[in-house]
């Protein structure tokens, strides 16, 4: 090496060894919230959260049936929270005894805040047409999200920070807020765990963790603070996974799902009572309260639709991030041996389709991919339960691009299609947009009816009637409708229990035009 290689060389690695994530600033008044974000808490309540950049003696809120006179107030039962590496505070509030399908404005009390709104929750067994958009694998954009050119390099343009409508998908669900009522996001938030592969953050991992979290919910925080906002986990809210991470450091708060369970452990629901007439479905409902783990896996009622959101990644035999998994990540477990899947079973079984004909199940890994065999842990947990108790459509991501699969049980297309299936659709909306960029396909199934990684898009489910849901796959950049489908039940049982045994012999493979 000669003497100007060594002085470049030196120069380098003094540059990595004093290189700095760079923070947001903080707003001049430290109690001001920040971070904002709304849930729905239970069939007559919403959680309202936020963040703070110094504790609260008291966390409150202001709230009203108009924005100029907010008559109530609500405080948090808890003192702030916060966890080593996060240099803000979290604040959740419950507002409660609300009228369904009513629109409410709040203020968040302390600091500089605007009042704000929301439609309170649509009492289960209203028939009112709304729609839903299914986000995953959202991700951090700027200095410390570290935008990679990944595959065909396709990815936003993000040239400055903040980013608010610089995110196509963020922009998009910002400029059509009034056309849907509520977002399910399970799992890959904001992939701050992704900090290492910026070189400048490689000696300041624990600022640039916190920053790249800092940013995203800054960014969403306008669609979030208005718009109920579901999470579940997703392998990047796990722990420490990269290379740099096993072999340096890695933050306090991004081990074993920190920042998930203290930012969303107290602002997502545990199982709504059954609204049946039922006994069975009451008991039922009653033992899905009891072991239902928000934020990891829970459900709501939402209209004319139940919500189960699950969690792919622990807690379950052979769970990928559990301990022992196939990720190495080690994670978990946050319930009893096996409390998840007599979560979901007790769950699925207190649905009266009579009063939410529509059940649909989230969760973040996907077993029917275009993109190697999915997650086949999963499949065996999760798949012979979604069709005993007939669930209408699974939605999932981990895969960064948009797919639509005919109704599907254990790899074999139903022959009914899209008129009275007796297996679920599956729907992958992983082409949100994330700093991996988007991935190729390398095997279509003869079950796939819609493949799509040319740019970001996402999935709004629109619930027409008790019969009909139209699920449409929106290009993020343009608004344009890439791929639209109508899913059609009778739903005329009102408890569905199914067995595979004939169903299954019955189906044959079919053959679907790609578009």
């Amino acid at each position: 090496m000669t003497h100007a290689q060594s002085l470049l060389a030196c120069m380098a690695f003094a540059a990595g060894a004093f290189a700095a994530a760079t923070y947001p600033p903080k707003p001049a008044d430290l109690a001001t919230p920040v971070q904002q974000r709304i849930a729905i808490d239970g069939p007559n309540s919403m959680a309202v959260s936020w963040n703070t950049y110094e504790p609260l003696d008291q966390a409150c809120i202001q709230w009203g049936t108009t924005a100029t006179e907010l008559a109530n107030t609500v405080c948090a039962d808890e003192t702030s929270v916060t966890y080593p590496s996060s240099r803000t505070w979290f604040h959740s509030v419950v507002v409660r005894n609300l009228a369904p399908g009513t629109k409410y404005y709040y203020k968040i009390m302390r600091g500089q805040s605007d009042v704000e709104h929301f439609l309170s929750p649509r009492a289960a067994g209203d028939k009112t047409p709304f729609s839903m958009n299914a986000i995953i694998d959202l991700g951090a954009y700027g200095q410390d999200g570290y935008t990679i050119s990944r595959n065909h390099g396709r990815r936003d343009n993000i040239p400055n920070i903040p980013m608010s409508m610089n995110h196509t998908t963020i922009g998009r669900l910002a400029t059509t807020i009034d056309d849907y009522e509520l977002i399910i996001h399970p799992g890959d938030l904001g992939y701050a765990d992704t900090w290492a592969e910026n070189p400048a953050n490689r000696d300041d991992g624990e600022n640039a963790f916190a920053s790249i979290l800092e940013r995203f919910y800054l960014q969403l925080a306008p669609i979030s603070q208005r718009k109920p906002y579901m999470v579940s986990p997703g392998n990047h809210e796990a722990a420490c996974k990269l290379d740099h991470h096993y072999s340096q450091f890695c933050p306090e708060g991004q081990k074993n799902f920190t920042d998930f369970r203290v930012r969303f452990g107290n602002n997502m629901p545990t199982a709504f009572e059954s609204k049946s007439g039922d006994e069975t479905a009451k008991v039922n409902a009653n033992k899905a309260q009891k072991l239902a783990n928000p934020p990891f896996w829970f459900s709501f009622e939402y209209g004319m639709a139940h919500v189960v959101m699950i969690d792919t990644e622990t807690d379950f035999e052979n769970a990928p991030d559990g301990i022992g998994g196939s990720d190495g990540l080690d994670s978990g477990p946050f319930g009893a041996p096996n409390q998840q899947l007599q979560f979901l079973k007790a769950d699925l079984a207190s649905v009266d389709r009579s009063v939410t004909p529509w059940l649909i199940v989230a969760g973040h890994r996907p077993w029917y991919v275009a993109n190697g065999p999915g997650c086949v842990s999963c499949k065996a947990a999760f798949e012979k339960l979604f069709y005993e108790y007939g669930v209408d459509a699974g939605v999932f991501g981990h895969v960064h691009n948009s797919q639509r699969y005919v109704p599907v049980y254990d790899g074999v297309a139903d022959p009914a299609g899209l008129n009275d299936p007796k297996a679920p659709m599956y729907i992958i909306s992983g082409g949100t947009g994330n700093i991996e960029g988007l991935e190729e396909f390398k095997e279509i199934p003869p079950y796939n009816a819609f493949a799509y990684n040319e740019d970001f898009a996402y999935a709004t489910l629109r619930f027409e009637d008790a019969q009909n849901m139209r699920v449409d796959f929106i290009r993020s950049a343009t608004g344009e409708i890439l791929d639209s489908s109508v899913l059609h039940k009778s739903h005329s049982e009102r408890f569905v229990r199914q067995y595979d045994d004939a169903p299954v012999e019955e189906m044959t493979e079919l053959k679907f035009d790609k578009r």
